[in-house]
C-alpha cells in the first residue's frame, strides 16, 4: 500500500489515519480526472452519426470506436498496472492524463477510421494508467468507514462525465463538428493534469509485482464471484448506451429532445452513484446491488416497450431515462467496496481488475448493441433489460460467497 507524504516523502500517514486537509483536498481533484476520462470515453456515443457519415463507415461499424476503446482498457489495465507499479502516484496520473490529450488529438485530426481506431486504443491506455490508481489512491486516502464514499466521489467524475458527455457531444457533432469536441476533451484533459499535479499530495509507488504475482488473487472465491457481476452488469448499462441517438428516435424523440433525455440519464447517474456510495456504507453492497438491477431492468424494459407500441411519451421517457443512468451507475461503488473487503491489502490491484471488468462489460454491450441494431432499438432494449435480470440472477446465486460487504 501506499505512504502518504503530506509536505515530503518523509512523512507518511498510513491507512486510516485521519489524513490532512491537503489530502482530503485530492479527492475531487482525481474526480476531475475521472470527469476527463468518462468524457473521452462517452462523447464519442454523441456524434456517433456524425462520425460515421464523415469517415463514410456504418455507424454500427463506428460503433467499433466505443467497443475497440472498452477492450483495450480491459487488456491493458492489469498490464500497466505491473508495468507502472513503481511510479510514483502523482506522476503517473498526470503523466495518463497527458497521454489522454494527445491521444484525444490524434482522434480529433484522424484522416480515416483505421486511424481512429488506432487513437481510441492509445486513449484508453491513458485511461487504463489512471481511473484504477485514482480509485485505489481515493480509498487509501480516508477512514475505512468513508472509503465507499470516497469512491463514490472519484466515481462521480464518471457519472458527471456521462451526464454531460454524449449530450455535449451531440451538440458539438450538430455545431462545430465532432472533431473539434474531441479537441475540446484534449484541451480538457491538459488542465485536469494541471490540477492533479498541483493538489495531488507526494504517493510513492508501490512495489513491483510480477503480472502472474498480481492475478494470484483471482484465485479467491469471493474475487471470483465478485467481478463477472460487473461484466454482466456494466453490459446491460451499454447495450444501447452508444447507440441512444437512434435507440431514443425509435421511442419519438427528435434530435433536439435526444439531448435533455441523456441528460436526465444522467441525471439518475449522478444520484444512483451518489445514493450507492452512502447505502453501501449503511446497508451493504449486495442489497443496493439488487435494488439497482431492478431499477435499470424496469428502466430499459419500459423504454423497449414504448418503442415497440410506437407510443409518444416525452415525460415518461425522462422517468425512465433516470431509472435507467441510476441503475446503472449505483453499481461500481458497491462492487470497489465488496472486492476490497474481499481482498484488503490488495485494494490496487483489485480495483484495477474491477476497472478491466467494467470495459470488458461495456465492450460487450456495444458488441450486443451493434448487434441486434439491425432489428431495431426494441430489440437492443429487450437484450439489455434481461442482461440486467440475468445480472441480478448471478447475484443471487453468488451473493452467499464469503465477504464481509456481503
Amino acid at each position: 500500500m501506499f505512504n502518504v507524504s503530506l509536505s515530503g516523502p518523509k512523512k507518511a500517514t498510513t491507512p486510516g489515519e485521519a489524513p490532512g486537509r491537503d489530502v482530503l483536498g485530492a479527492v475531487p481533484a482525481l474526480a476531475l480526472g475521472t470527469f476527463a476520462v468518462g468524457t473521452d470515453a462517452f462523447v464519442v456515443a454523441g456524434f456517433l452519426p456524425e462520425l460515421a457519415a464523415d469517415l463514410g463507415v456504418p455507424t454500427a461499424t463506428a460503433g467499433q470506436a466505443v467497443t475497440v476503446f472498452a477492450v483495450a482498457y480491459a487488456l491493458l489495465s492489469p498490464l500497466l498496472a505491473t508495468l507502472a507499479a513503481r511510479l510514483p502516484r502523482r506522476r503517473l496520473l498526470v503523466g495518463a492524463l497527458v497521454g489522454l490529450a494527445l491521444a484525444n488529438l490524434a482522434s480529433a485530426l484522424a484522416p480515416d477510421f483505421a486511424v481512429l481506431l488506432a487513437s481510441r486504443v492509445a486513449a484508453a491506455a491513458a485511461a487504463a494508467a489512471f481511473t484504477p490508481n485514482a480509485g485505489a489512491v481515493a480509498a487509501f486516502l480516508v477512514r475505512p468507514q468513508r472509503r465507499a464514499r470516497a469512491l463514490a466521489v472519484v466515481v462521480g467524475g464518471l457519472t458527471v462525465a456521462t451526464a454531460l458527455g454524449v449530450p455535449l457531444g451531440g451538440l458539438a457533432g450538430q455545431w462545430t463538428g465532432w472533431r473539434w469536441a474531441l479537441g475540446a476533451v484534449a484541451g480538457l484533459a491538459l488542465l485536469v493534469a494541471g490540477a492533479v499535479a498541483a493538489l495531488l499530495p507526494y504517493l510513492p509507488g508501490n512495489p513491483r509485482v510480477a503480472l502472474r504475482e498480481r492475478l494470484a488473487v483471482l484465485r479467491r472465491p469471493s474475487v471470483r464471484a465478485i467481478l463477472p457481476l460487473t461484466v454482466l452488469g456494466m453490459a446491460a448499462a451499454y447495450t444501447v448506451y452508444a447507440y441512444s441517438v437512434p435507440a431514443l428516435a425509435a421511442v419519438g424523440l427528435t434530435a433536439r429532445d435526444t439531448a435533455w433525455a441523456l441528460g436526465l440519464y444522467g441525471v439518475g447517474a449522478i444520484l444512483g452513484n451518489l445514493a450507492a456510495g452512502l447505502a453501501t456504507d449503511r446497508l451493504g453492497g449486495v442489497r443496493v446491488l439488487r435494488a439497482g438491477y431492478v431499477v435499470m431492468a424496469a428502466g430499459l424494459a419500459g423504454l423497449g416497450a414504448l418503442a415497440a407500441s410506437g407510443t409518444h411519451a416525452p415525460a415518461l421517457v425522462g422517468l425512465l431515462m433516470v431509472a435507467w443512468g441510476a441503475g446503472s451507475w449505483c453499481q461500481t461503488p458497491p462492487q470497489q467496496h465488496r472486492l476490497i473487503a474481499a481482498a484488503p491489502g490488495e485494494a490496487p490491484l483489485v480495483v484495477a481488475l474491477n476497472s478491466s471488468a467494467i470495459y470488458t462489460g461495456i465492450g460487450t454491450g456495444t458488441l450486443i448493441g451493434g448487434l441486434t441494431a439491425g432489428p431495431g432499438a426494441t430489440t437492443m432494449y429487450v437484450a439489455a433489460a434481461g442482461l440486467a435480470l440475468l445480472a441480478l440472477a448471478y447475484l443471487s446465486l453468488t451473493a452467499g460467497e464469503r465477504t464481509t460487504t456481503s
